[in-house]
């Protein structure tokens, strides 16, 4: 075999691994985006109190594990979009941080969360927390009490939701400007644009949010570096506020101090 090819056949060998590659992790891209977990445990399971645990059902028909408090006289209420690890089973701390300062909380497992039906999806998680957002409203509760927070994938979710519905305010913890600007770096080998199906391009919606805004973010942070969250900031309407902590990763922001800083910038625009 001359050298010609040798060449050519290492070519084609080489053309084809890549292409079973990127066909591999195009077919299995949602395993890499999504990490459930589906203990699906109650409220009381986790020491809370005083908590109704809820079955919403979705615009397409899935049913969605959700725990929700009302607001004391005056306060608003949180509706609060996770992460893209595990459920609301493992944010119960969160949850009463929230409710003792008298914050009506709305905690909602995405679909394929939990006890949640179906399979999650950028699309799937919106028309989650629009199911979330109107049942609120079916309860009596006004738009300009509903308070938004997103944690990490949930700021994407929170950005749409806040881009077509009105909120009284918004808050987001280790926000992206896209998530698919994080996959990019990560397989920087493939053509990730092309072939990612949940981008969460959040700036494509943050000009539509005129509701108040504070971003949360660690200047040390790992998973979704601060430059994102600056450059979601530098894109969003007035008023907004950006809080960088400093030593901050993605898990440590996730944090008491993180929940009481969102109430208190709730409180600013909060209505009775």
């Amino acid at each position: 075999m001359g050298l010609v090819s040798a060449l050519r056949l290492a070519a084609i060998i080489f053309v084809s691994f890549y292409l079973l590659a990127a066909l591999f992790m195009y077919l299995s891209q949602r395993s890499y985006q999504y990490f459930p977990s589906h203990r699906g445990m109650g409220a009381a399971a986790v020491g809370l109190s005083g908590v109704a645990d809820l079955k919403l059902v979705t615009e397409d028909g899935e049913r969605l594990q959700v725990w929700y408090t009302a607001a004391r006289p005056g306060k608003p209420t949180i509706l609060y979009l996770h992460g893209n690890g595990g459920e609301i089973s493992d944010r119960g701390e969160r949850f009463a941080v929230y409710q003792a300062q008298g914050f009506g909380v709305l905690f909602v497992s995405y679909r394929g969360y939990g006890a949640s039906t179906g399979s999650p999806s950028e699309i799937g998680l919106v028309r989650d927390a629009r199911a979330a957002y109107d049942w609120l409203i079916a309860q009596g509760v006004r738009r300009e009490a509903i308070m938004l927070v997103g944690e990490s994938l949930g700021s994407g979710v929170a950005v749409q939701l806040a881009a077509e519905r009105t909120v009284g305010a918004v808050a987001l913890e280790a926000p992206f400007y896209s998530a698919a600007d994080i996959a990019a770096s990560i397989y920087w080998w493939l053509p990730v644009r092309l072939l990612m199906k949940d981008k969460f391009d959040s700036f494509l919606h943050i000009g539509k949010v005129h509701a108040p805004l504070l971003i949360i973010h660690g200047d040390q942070d790992e998973i979704i570096p601060l430059g994102e969250g600056r450059k979601l900031f530098a894109s969003a309407n007035e008023p907004k506020q950006m809080t960088v902590v400093p030593g901050g990763t993605h898990g440590t922001i996730f944090s008491p101090d993180t929940w009481m800083s969102e109430m208190q910038f709730f409180a600013q625009y909060s209505k009775p």
